[in-house]
């Protein structure tokens, strides 16, 4: 219940006054970053709606109605599973259900369905609740099919739509919702979490809040050891360019990344090099080190950071995330990444 969840107090207090007051709209959206805990509130608000012993403004999480609304089965988005994902998902209650994309889109019959579901009276509790995870990624049609619900709703069923990308949405759905933000969980609270529930040890834990970027769900995936090793082998490449400038041990590294072998870690690497550079150029600026992710190895990235300006940091910035870009439009990721690492490799010669 909304008592457990970690973090965005404020969201709390604001749907349980809605609740206490009856005034919860029937059209909400959950708006903020990734790993936030927002699809948790979305199934927590629907405990609170429709829970049987319900514990003052929220659900109280034990019966039999709590239990059964917690547990949703997604399957993975195959091409066996599509026709699966252009219905409803729905929980073990029957009237709590989420709409999932498959692959890149949610699906128009998708929203077919809910907009059918919806009208449906409850067939147990006292209203309906659809989720729509990751609504930011509906086309035009699903969108537009949405749209006939939320401008006219059923008096007894609430959508809400969860989404990092709310600016992706049509404003004519943003405007037939009320917004709900949610904010980065507190470093501090991950850490308490990371320790109490994961049974992290604290140096461990400290590092993972502070990794997460305010994400419960990235923190709880953290696999450290991995984490330091390829961090480790980041830093070695920047230590190359910023202290050697060693364009061809630079080649060499950019030839396994590109290796088929080492394919699904090319990204996780390109974010480990992104964050240190980022921390790069926050130390290049006066940035406390308190404030930074990668305190472990504060020695480490000033002795980097001494051996460029600011300027170039950005610049690196810059070029880091025209790659992540190209990627979209299937440029060669080699002489992509390559490229990337000429112009790094400048800053030590």
């Amino acid at each position: 219940m909304f008592r457990d969840m970690i973090g965005n107090s404020q969201v709390k207090a604001r749907l349980r006054t809605l609740a206490s007051r009856g005034r919860i709209p029937n059209s909400l959206l959950f708006a903020g970053p990734e790993g936030v805990g927002k699809r948790l509130f979305a199934l927590g608000l629907a405990k609170m709606l429709l829970c049987d012993g319900a514990s003052g403004d929220e659900g109280c999480g034990t019966c039999s109605t709590c239990a059964r609304i917690g547990n949703i089965q997604i399957p993975e988005p195959s091409d066996r599973a599509r026709d699966e994902f252009r219905s409803v998902f729905f929980s073990e209650h029957p009237d709590v259900g989420m709409l999932a994309p498959y692959k890149q889109s949610v699906l128009v019959d998708a929203i077919r369905s809910l907009e059918r579901e919806a009208f449906f009276m409850p067939y147990e509790g006292r209203s309906r609740v659809f989720v729509i995870d990751n609504a930011d990624r509906m086309n035009d049609a699903a969108s537009n099919a949405l749209l006939k619900t939320l401008e006219e709703p059923a008096r007894t069923s609430y959508i809400i739509l969860v989404t990092s990308r709310p600016d992706a949405l049509l404003q004519t759905i943003r405007s037939r919702c009320q917004t709900v933000r949610f904010a980065p969980v507190d470093a501090a609270q991950i850490e308490r979490y990371l320790v109490d529930k994961r049974s992290f040890s604290v140096a461990d834990a400290r590092l993972g809040a502070r990794l997460s970027a305010g994400s419960i769900s990235r923190a709880s995936k953290l696999e450290l050891r991995d984490h330091r090793q390829r961090r480790e082998e980041m830093l070695g490449l920047l230590e190359s360019a910023v202290l050697r400038g060693d364009l061809a041990e630079m080649l060499r590294f950019g030839e396994r990344m590109n290796d088929a072998k080492n394919r699904d870690s090319f990204e996780g690497l390109l974010e480990i090099l992104e964050d240190l550079v980022r921390e790069l150029w926050l130390l290049r600026n006066g940035s406390d080190v308190e404030t930074l992710a990668n305190f472990d190895i504060i020695e480490r990235l000033s002795d980097l950071a001494a051996g460029a300006d600011a300027a170039m940091f950005a610049g690196w910035l810059e070029a880091i995330e025209e790659l992540r870009r190209n990627f979209a439009v299937n440029v060669n990721r080699k002489l992509a990444t390559d490229a990337l690492f000429v112009k790094m490799a400048a800053a030590g010669t």
